[in-house]
């Protein structure tokens, strides 16, 4: 009896880790180049090894000879190079050539090459599949095809799975040549009327019990300076509520003139739009109750468990939330992967 060995990239704060470990998978190695985001995998025995290192500085000939077989490579290199928010910096350059991560996508299989995995899992904003970066997807088509590795990809909205947000992400999964295509795990929830599947999880659902406000939270003052505008937005709306084009009486915005975030609210009646890496004043989303989100509801929005510890201070612990693959998606995808490429496997169930 052994355990399906998984290696993971761009590790954060474990949200890909922790699925996989739900399917019987054993995280070998894992790393990432932020202390913070190490010590909670740490703190979460997310790892055998863990190395808190630039990603060009890890040798994966190491961990090839260590563990022998890999089954599967998990990762999810930066996203700011492919967002969508990207094109609104133009002082910034994209893709391949953004100055502090354009070298990851590479880097992602300069460790397929070394550590020749079964499987490889690698995931980013759906911005990936965008027209303007159409030199990352087809380094990743090529490269993949020089490697001996069939992919399939897709952008999927995490809704459709049943996890309280939706939040769109581009999923590539590579597989050995003689292996039989991956085929996604069928959808279980829908927002469509009369559908067969499970009506979307709301962000009411999960975070319903955390519906009080603390006597810290009634001083909060989200939204900044719009503080006061942001209590008149109606739950699930955000600062178009304020314009011509809505048919405001005395509009404050242009149309577009702004981050479709700001003064973003939720509302308990649907999912949560994506959470963001940075905790910010005025860019939501906010509760419904005209508060900042707490990191046990951005938990339960992102599937995490409840008992899961994060390490550093607020902002640091949304950030590595914000980053995170949501545990539920992850455990889904593995529970696949399993089932077609690793189900004669002898392994324990953790």
């Amino acid at each position: 009896m052994r355990d399906l060995t998984v290696v993971s990239l761009f590790s954060g704060g474990g949200g890909f880790d922790i699925g996989f470990k739900q399917n019987g998978f054993k995280t070998v190695f894992a790393t990432d180049n932020w202390e913070t985001a190490c010590k909670t995998l740490e703190t979460n025995n997310i790892s055998d090894h863990i190395v808190c290192s630039d990603i060009r500085e890890v040798d994966f000939n190491w961990i090839k000879l260590r563990e022998q077989k890999i089954d599967c490579l998990i990762g999810g290199p930066p996203c700011p190079p492919y967002s969508q928010t990207r094109h609104y910096l133009t002082q910034k350059k994209d893709g391949f050539e953004d100055e502090t991560s354009g070298f990851a996508v590479p880097e992602y299989f300069r460790a397929v090459e070394e550590l020749d995995p079964t499987v490889f899992v690698f995931e980013n904003v759906d911005g990936f599949m965008f027209k303007t970066h159409k030199e990352a997807l087809e380094y990743v088509k090529e490269r993949s095809k020089q490697l001996g590795y069939k992919i399939v990809f897709k952008v999927i909205n995490c809704a459709n799975y049943g996890i309280p947000q939706t939040r769109k992400r581009f999923i590539c999964v590579g597989v050995k040549g003689e292996l039989p295509d991956f085929v996604f795990p069928e959808e279980t929830h829908s927002n469509e009327e009369n559908s067969d599947k499970l009506p979307w999880v709301t962000a009411g659902d999960v975070m319903s019990d955390y519906d009080t406000i603390t006597e810290d939270e009634m001083n909060q003052r989200p939204g900044a300076k719009h503080y006061d505008l942001l209590k008149e937005i109606p739950p699930g709306d955000n600062y178009l509520f304020f314009t011509e084009k809505r048919g405001h009486p005395n509009p404050l915005f242009k149309w577009k003139s702004r981050y479709w975030t700001f003064l973003l609210k939720l509302s308990p009646n649907r999912p949560s739009w994506t959470i963001q890496a940075s905790f910010s004043n005025n860019q939501g989303p906010f509760h419904w109750k005209n508060r900042f989100l707490r990191i046990e509801e951005l938990k339960r929005l992102q599937t995490f468990p409840d008992e899961y510890h994060l390490e550093g201070d607020f902002k640091e612990q949304w950030r590595q939330l914000g980053n995170a693959v949501p545990p539920l998606l992850s455990s889904t995808l593995a529970k696949k992967l399993k089932e077609l490429y690793f189900v004669n496997e002898e392994v324990p169930l953790k």
